[in-house]
């Protein structure tokens, strides 16, 4: 038998180590390689292009938001009424929860002790009522059960309350005193002359509005912008009976009684230094000049001396500057116009 000792068996050659295969390989690792960077440089272009779109569709958004408040202020601008025309009425019914109530103090709270005058810092607390306002006290006693073996009994404030009476209506009936005298007439025949009393003086003769109530609708409607028909709204409540219409016309011939005091305070404004004024557009609907859709303007006029300044609003359909030269004539200050045509 043959010795197995130096005998050599051939070993089948690897696939790796043949040049062929591995010159495949480097080819495949190169494309795949090369797929993953292509695949990478489209992921990377895909993610530009998604945030560049997503800023377009921002910015878009932004400029709807803003064409949609140009079109709401417009459509107000033409359909609104004239005399409601406020940003802030429609939170009427949030304006509690929208005054920052962490500022004020609770009811219950006690009142901070007032600062050192030194000090600069603002009061913080409650602050006190006008001492001009008038006061009126209320007491809370005690029981004769509860005094009964005291020695002294004594009253201390423990807190003032704002207090509004609220309006009321009543009718004034204007009485006149007559008297009856006997006359004889220059042919001996008895007759009588009646005198009568001299009545108060009104603004408006026969007119169903007391002064008081002229001036009420005056302050309600010029002051606090309510317009006439809320006003009407609210005599209703109180019981009384008047018609928006009543006050328009009492208001326009109330215009040309109050002419005199207004010269006046024209010329009050002149005695002043300065003079603002400026124009607002407002829409006026019988205008035989304009038509209804065209611009008019309320002048406004703010001067005076600087503790008793004087406003003034005068209307006129023109925005020329044929205005201003007419309403202040003869004033010989310093005038802030805005630039006028």
């Amino acid at each position: 038998m043959k010795s197995m000792t130096n005998a050599v068996f051939p070993q089948p050659e690897s696939a790796l180590d043949s040049p062929f295969s591995k010159a495949e390989i480097a080819r495949d690792m190169e494309a795949l390689l090369e797929a993953i960077h292509t695949k990478d440089s489209a992921l990377l272009e895909k993610d530009d292009i998604i945030q560049k779109k997503s800023q377009v569709i921002e910015e878009q958004k932004k400029r709807i938001t803003l064409l949609e408040e140009y079109l709401r202020l417009e459509r107000a601008r033409l359909y609104g009424r004239s005399s409601e025309k406020s940003g802030s009425q429609g939170e009427i019914f949030n304006e509690a929860e929208l005054v920052d109530c962490a500022i004020q103090p609770d009811e219950d709270e006690p009142e901070q002790p007032e600062p050192d005058s030194n000090s600069r810092k603002h009061r913080k607390g409650r602050q006190p009522f006008s001492p001009s306002l008038p006061r009126v006290q209320e007491r809370s006693e005690l029981s004769e059960e509860e005094k009964a073996g005291a020695i002294d009994t004594f009253f201390v404030k423990v807190r003032e309350e704002l207090d509004i009476v609220p309006a009321k209506v009543q009718v004034k009936e204007i009485l006149q005193e007559k008297a009856v005298y006997p006359e004889t007439d220059e042919y001996g025949q008895e007759k009588r002359v009646i005198k009568a009393a001299t009545l108060p003086k009104h603004p408006l003769p026969k007119s169903s509005l007391s002064v008081s109530t002229l001036a009420w609708v005056i302050v309600s409607k010029y002051c606090d912008a309510l317009p006439l028909y809320r006003q009407e709204n609210m005599l209703k409540r109180y019981g009384g009976s008047v018609t928006r219409t009543t006050m328009a016309n009492s208001l326009i011939r109330l215009s040309t009684k109050l002419q005199p005091l207004i010269n006046l305070m024209r010329d009050h404004q002149k005695e002043g230094a300065v003079i603002n004024a400026d124009e607002t557009r407002i829409q006026v609907i019988k205008e035989s000049s304009k038509s209804i859709n065209s611009d008019k303007y309320m002048w406004v006029s703010l001067g005076g001396p600087p503790s008793q300044p004087s406003v003034l609003f005068e209307y006129d359909p023109s925005r020329s500057k044929e205005i201003p030269l007419r309403l202040f004539e003869g004033f010989s200050g310093y005038q802030y116009f805005p630039i006028l045509k």
